[in-house]
């Protein structure tokens, strides 16, 4: 009998596989990022062990915590930043994350650039964008990315590979379509304007409430943590 985070990890595994064949999509074009955040080592082992790998943290001090808690796991992890990132705190997670997802502002990829050059590494990175238009979040409006999508041309250490959102929290997940549409012909949109400098082959949207939603709009990436913790946040 799997322990109970295990079976909550295939339970959605099995999901979004079902919502990727529900729209002719390969299931492997999709990811899983684990949301950790709040919960202690004792729940995230278990995940571990189940073989989720790719795991996810919003707030930069809790993220090198548990990088550093959990860099013997004999199988190698991969550690994304899913929350909003300040400026100063930039040259913290450069060189020991995979992918940062909320990049909004052309002022925090420079951040980026100027810490990658430190390091002598290059940093991977989402652009976050405001599809919603709720002000409570962060992100760029989608007119600006043009501006930003041209700034980014000179910064040769920081690779731009998709876009990000976050949609309102809604009863009726099918009511947060809209947003996760225009999150994809947005990118659509940028892929047309021809900015060969851009890798747009990731659409991070989707979280616990309305990931099978996101995946049937074209995520790549869906963030997902109250799902797989019992009693999680």
């Amino acid at each position: 009998m799997r322990p109970p985070i295990a079976q909550n990890l295939q339970d959605v595994l099995d999901r979004m596989t079902r919502a990727a064949r529900r729209v002719g999509r390969a299931p492997e074009e999709v990811r899983l990022v684990a949301v950790t955040k709040l919960h202690p080592p004792e729940e995230i082992h278990p995940l571990i062990a189940a073989g989720q790998t790719m795991l996810g943290e919003n707030r930069v001090q809790d993220l090198v915590e548990k990088m550093d808690l959990f860099d013997r796991e004999p199988t190698p992890l991969e550690w994304h930043l899913i929350g909003h990132l300040q400026t100063n705190k930039a040259r913290k997670v450069v060189g020991r994350v995979a992918l940062i997802h909320g990049v909004d502002s052309l002022h925090l990829a420079e951040a980026l650039q100027q810490a990658a050059e430190s390091a002598d590494t290059t940093v991977e990175i989402l652009l976050q964008v405001n599809i919603s238009g709720e002000e409570s979040k962060f992100g760029l409006e989608p007119t600006e990315l043009d501006a930003v999508a041209r700034g980014l041309a000179p910064l040769d250490r920081v690779r731009c590979c998709g876009l990000m959102t976050m949609a309102p929290f809604e009863m009726e997940p099918e009511e947060t379509r809209p947003v996760f549409r225009g999150l994809r012909e947005t990118m659509e949109q940028l892929r047309e304007r021809g900015y060969g400098h851009l890798d747009l082959r990731h659409l991070s949207m989707g979280m616990t409430n309305d990931f099978e939603v996101a995946i049937e709009e074209g995520a790549t990436l869906v963030r997902v943590g109250t799902a797989l913790f019992a009693g999680g946040a």
